[in-house]
């Protein structure tokens, strides 16, 4: 049965990936090279919708790694999310300069709107791509390290951490709204003009956004999968299923489960980092405590403890998310509801175990 699942989760990470390249070659053929007139142009639009559900399942694989192998429900994973985001967005507006509504070239609009003097001390820096991606990683990462040391060591576990983690977040929502934080308040950072100097209006700019986070995606999977077959996902997997048993026997599970936290934290940052540019904006919304729900929804649904379950039901729900909000906005709250309920009555290994299934059925009739 252990094999039987292993050889599940092998093929549907392979699958994974083969998508993942494929899509990578594909859509930047069909947007730059196919005619628009033809039926396989894939629209800039297209190309941009994609990128941002790719974005999603690098999120999603995020909190499997850490609620999937580790048993830790962090209700808190789109803080780091939005922290991710925050950091590349304050790179853009950096890049904007003088070519803001009121021409200032050091300040942001925001800022000038609000007689800023000077630009805060922690935006110093973000002029430098380098420096951005270093905070993209270090920011979700350290407040991941600080806020896991502190409740693991003090043992805080179970539905005690979910609503710790969700007050995290929630607390960073009502700090960024406010307009003396200096990062934009209500509105956030947005009007972003440029990336590497390359113009994020432009075709090309947009395939290559894409194609970065396909391939954020395919290499955060095979980081993943590393982790989770190596021997300290061996422990990390014990803490999950006894983490008394696992501390009996010696080891020091606050530290395991602390390193895991981290990890994720520093990817969801990474997959917020990619989705700044593509949207074009980042505000304090990105904090609220529904979408770390939604994203848990997501997990459930492809299957929780597969990775590549989790990316297919980061996927699906959005799918299903634009098609409802674009023909009927107020019903989707409701059909989110009854994803939920339709994942813990029927589904409750998600997506990948009804696959599962049925490939052991067949094996076992052939």
């Amino acid at each position: 049965m252990l094999s039987r699942r292993l050889l599940d989760h092998e093929a549907g990470g392979i699958a994974l990936l083969v998508v993942v390249v494929l899509l990578s070659v594909v859509v930047p053929i069909a947007n730059l090279w196919v005619p628009e007139s033809s039926a396989f142009h894939i629209s800039t639009f297209t190309v941009t919708l994609l990128g941002k559900y790719l974005c999603y399942a690098l999120l999603a694989l995020a909190l499997d790694l850490v609620w999937g192998y580790c048993g830790i429900l962090s209700l808190g994973h789109g803080a780091f999310f939005a922290l991710g985001g925050y950091a590349m967005g304050m790179y853009l507006m950096r890049q904007i300069g003088s070519r803001g509504v009121y021409g200032d070239p050091e300040l942001p609009d925001f800022m000038v709107f609000l007689n800023w003097d000077s630009l805060p001390w922690y935006w110093y820096g973000f002029d430098q791509f380098w420096f951005a991606a270093i905070m993209v990683m270090l920011v979700p990462g350290l407040l991941a390290f600080v806020f896991g040391w502190l409740a693991f060591r003090s043992r805080v576990s179970g539905v005690y951490l979910s609503i710790m983690t969700q007050a995290m977040t929630y607390a960073l929502m009502l700090a960024f709204f406010r307009n003396e934080m200096g990062f934009g308040g209500n509105n956030g950072l947005t009007d972003f003009k440029d990336i590497l100097g390359q113009s994020l209006q432009a075709d090309g700019t947009r395939v290559a956004l894409f194609v970065a986070s396909a391939l954020a995606l395919g290499f955060g999977y095979l980081f993943c999968r590393y982790v989770v077959t190596s021997k300290l996902g061996n422990v990390v997997t014990a803490v999950r299923d006894a983490e008394a048993r696992t501390r009996f026997i010696g080891y020091r599970v606050e530290r395991y489960q602390v390193w895991v936290f981290t990890v994720s934290a520093v990817l969801a940052g990474i997959a917020g980092a990619l989705y700044v540019p593509q949207v074009g904006i980042i505000n304090p919304s990105e904090f609220q405590p529904l979408n770390s729900i939604e994203l848990v929804v997501w997990v459930a649904l492809g299957g929780r403890a597969t990775l590549y379950g989790a990316a297919l039901g980061a996927v699906v729900v959005n799918y299903a998310k634009t098609t409802l909000t674009a023909a009927m906005p107020e019903v989707w709250l409701f059909a989110l509801g009854a994803i939920f309920v339709l994942v813990t009555v029927a589904l409750p290994k998600g997506i990948a175990g009804v696959w599962a299934q049925y490939r052991s059925r067949r094996a076992s009739s052939g």
